[in-house]
C-alpha cells in the first residue's frame, strides 16, 4: 500500500523532533519486530505528526511544551520522556522545562511533578551523554 503525503511528512517530522539516531533506535527496539507497533507508528505518523503537528497556529516549540505539560499532568512517563527530548531539540532549556514543571506542582500535585522531574533529569543526562 502506498504511503500518503501526510504519512511521509509525519515520518520526517518525527525524525526532526526526536533526532534520526534516536528514531532509528526506537524503531529497532519498539517497532521493527512487532507488526502491531509498526501499525501504531504508521497511524501516529500520519494522523498526529503528519496532520496535527503540521497545523498552522502554533510553532513546533510551543507544541512540544504543550505535550510536556499534558504528559506530566497525566503521569504519562514514557511519552513525557519523548516530549522532553523533543522540547529540548526545539530550543527549550533544561532550566525552562524544570521551571515549567516546578510551577505545575502547585496545580497538579507534588507527587506527579516529582516523577516528571525525575524523568526530566534522566532525559537531560541522556541527551548530554549523547553529545559526547
Amino acid at each position: 500500500m502506498a504511503k500518503s503525503e501526510l504519512y511521509k511528512d509525519g515520518i520526517a517530522l518525527r525524525s526532526e523532533l526526536l533526532g534520526e539516531s534516536f528514531v532509528e533506535g526506537m524503531n529497532q527496539t519498539t517497532y521493527d519486530d512487532n507488526p502491531i507497533m509498526q501499525e501504531f507508528r504508521d497511524v501516529v505518523a500520519e494522523t498526529v505528526f503528519g496532520s496535527l503537528w503540521k497545523r498552522p497556529g502554533l510553532d513546533l516549540k510551543t507544541r512540544t511544551l504543550v505535550c510536556v505539560i499534558t504528559d506530566a499532568t497525566m503521569g504519562r512517563d514514557p511519552e513525557l520522556r519523548l516530549h522532553i527530548r523533543m522540547a529540548r531539540r526545539q530550543g527549550w532549556t533544561e532550566e525552562e522545562l524544570t521551571e515549567v514543571l516546578l510551577h505545575m506542582s502547585g496545580y497538579v500535585g507534588v507527587p506527579l511533578i516529582r516523577e516528571a522531574l525525575m524523568s526530566a533529569s534522566e532525559v537531560f543526562k541522556e541527551m548530554s551523554d549523547e553529545k559526547v
